[in-house]
């Protein structure tokens, strides 16, 4: 077979519409809620689908996101409000629990004013002793939660001056900490009742009782049920931001967040109008969805790509603390053995784009990328050129055996066993496995159901996986490879790749106090930083990450789309609260 026509059996459009046919009888068990709670119409109801493992809730009691275990993205994300809510998309922020903050001219103390009026959902008035206390907590646990390194980092103490003033002092500049705590994509500082955690231990406390009302909350939703089938949200009678007319009063009065169970099984349930909205899943499976449901969209209605780019750049991650992924030449004959445009083709059906950086091209980050194009063209991450792979694999001793394969002088083959999740690992991890394999390099693919756990213990040799970084300015994603970020706890901002250098380590520590407006220095830091970074190739650059999400319109309607692109709208992330109060009855 030549190299320009890998063909991957069978088709992916005639398994998805198997599949689909095979399913047409499925009836998930999300048609209703807990027995004693009062009934709800259909066409008052949300019902999504998302996450999960083998199609179960492994975390259903774990509504403090701290906890170890916890994970934003299941539900939480609906539970604790942010102090500010940002979306790229708009380029816009709204302040929330907060009303206002300043910098000090050094950004040294930031004074966070916060909403007077506000109270949890058991009545306790929410102030600035929460966020103080939240920050001290960060500050004092550091690496056992997620956020705690990132605080304890700049923090030196949060105090609360009055019921609604809060004053953070650093021990550094940290002119991007406010920001930094708002809610953007998978990014934010969550908020959490002093009255409650105070005296817990936040890495097993798991703040759930639903006789005592747990989680309490400030926002419009209350967790209501909870097991390893669903997680059901009612909304409250009352809710502070409609009273000050910040947002409406959600039209949606019940939320039913299922486990992920298959995507034949979703589309299915999406075809029936069981679904409202699905997660991530395959260009090959959109057509066939609408031909049986006209009234399901996507960002891009129902033209491919079939959703927008997220923030989340994919790379094929190598363990850079195992041998042979720890030599630079090794990384790069492995980036020089991938056919971009293929792998998109084959993967994709063509609807991705190539991604060069390990940030999403977005208007604000266009600058950065042009400040290094003469450093692109000579160490180009996205060029398939097999012989300089070859090359630089031979110049370190390796030899292809008798059956083809690169092994070591003591006839060890090398090998890379890549391991992948959600829509991305399916759709290119076969495809990536099959070029390595024809270009000498004995490969594997699995999609372990513990990837999130391996991946940040640093258990595997390659990882499909994308970044989360920058949105707006470079530091966050500098800051994906500095060394103090490895091991960092959660799926975000942390050093997965496992690399480390001391000079690199010190200019990300440079864009940290320097303000997010100073384009001109953080540009040169990015050029000095990328002068580093690019020869070395930490991991691997390969696509664009498209969220593919599908929406039925049959019952809900104004999800955000192109034309009306208020918010990105992945239900996963900190901003779906934003879509929710859009929503109206179809």
């Amino acid at each position: 077979m030549s190299e320009h026509n890998l063909i991957l059996h069978p088709d992916r459009r005639d398994l998805i519409k198997a599949g689909l046919a095979a399913g047409a009888a499925v009836w998930l068990p999300w048609h209703s809620a807990r027995a004693d709670l009062p009934p709800i119409g259909r066409e008052r109801t949300m019902v999504l689908v998302w996450g999960g493992r083998e199609g179960r809730w492994v975390d259903w009691d774990l509504w403090n996101p701290y906890s170890i275990g916890s994970n934003h993205q299941n539900g939480p994300n609906l539970v604790y409000e942010p102090l500010a809510y940002y979306s790229a998309f708009a380029d816009k922020t709204d302040m929330w629990l907060a009303e206002s903050y300043a910098f000090t001219p050094d950004f040294k103390r930031l004074t966070i004013k916060t909403r007077p009026g506000i109270a949890w959902s058991d009545g306790t008035p929410f102030g600035a002793e929460d966020v103080a206390y939240t920050i001290n907590s960060l500050r004092d646990l550091g690496p056992k939660v997620r956020w705690g390194v990132d605080v304890q980092q700049a923090v030196d103490k949060a105090t609360a001056a009055d019921a609604n003033t809060a004053v953070i002092d650093f021990k550094i500049p940290a002119p991007r900490f406010f920001f930094f705590m708002t809610y953007k994509y998978d990014i934010g500082v969550y908020i959490v009742p002093k009255h409650i955690f105070e005296g817990q231990d936040w890495t097993t406390f798991k703040h759930f009782d639903l006789g005592k009302k747990w989680p309490v909350t400030t926002g419009p939703w209350q967790v209501v049920d909870a097991s390893p089938q669903q997680k059901v949200f009612d909304r409250r009678a009352a809710w502070w931001a409609a009273d000050l007319k910040l947002a409406p009063l959600p039209a949606v009065e019940r939320n039913i967040w299922l486990p992920f169970a298959g995507e034949q099984q979703a589309a299915q349930a999406l075809i029936t109008n069981q679904l409202d909205a699905g997660n991530g899943m395959q260009p090959a499976t959109f057509p066939t969805m609408f031909r049986q449901n006209p009234k399901i969209i996507t960002y891009t209605g129902q033209k491919s790509p079939y959703g927008y780019m997220d923030w989340w750049p994919i790379s094929l991650y190598v363990n850079n603390e195992r041998a042979p992924f720890d030599d630079k030449d090794v990384r790069w004959a492995l980036s020089y053995y991938l056919d971009r445009k293929q792998l998109i083709e084959v993967g994709y059906l063509g609807a991705n784009t190539p991604s060069k950086l390990p940030l999403p091209p977005y208007p604000p980050l266009l600058p950065y990328f042009n400040a290094v194009k003469d450093l692109l063209a000579k160490f180009d991450t996205n060029e398939f050129f097999p012989k300089k792979g070859d090359s630089l694999l031979a110049a370190k001793g390796f030899k292809k055996d008798g059956e083809g394969f690169w092994a070591d002088a003591r006839g060890k083959r090398l090998n890379i066993d890549i391991i992948g999740t959600g829509a991305s690992g399916p759709a290119i991890g076969p495809v990536l496995v099959e070029m390595l394999k024809r270009r000498g390099m004995q490969a594997g693919m699995a999609l372990p159901p513990d990837f999130d756990s391996r991946f940040q213990k640093g258990d595997y040799d390659g990882a499909i996986y994308g970044h989360g970084g920058s949105i707006n300015e470079p530091y966050a994603t500098l800051r994906l490879y500095q060394g103090a970020s490895i091991a960092v706890p959660g799926a975000h901002q942390a050093n997965f790749s496992r690399w480390k250098n001391a000079e690199y380590d010190k200019l990300v520590d440079e864009a940290y106090v320097t303000a997010p407006d100073d384009t001109k220095k953080l540009t040169e830091i990015w050029r000095r930083a990328m002068e580093i970074w690019l020869p070395e190739l930490p991991d691997i650059q390969l696509v664009q990450n498209y969220h593919r999400i599908p929406w039925n319109t049959t019952y809900w309607k104004n999800w955000p789309t192109e034309e009306n692109a208020y918010v990105n709208g992945a239900h996963w992330h900190l901003t779906f609260a934003m879509v929710l109060w859009s929503l109206q009855q179809a």
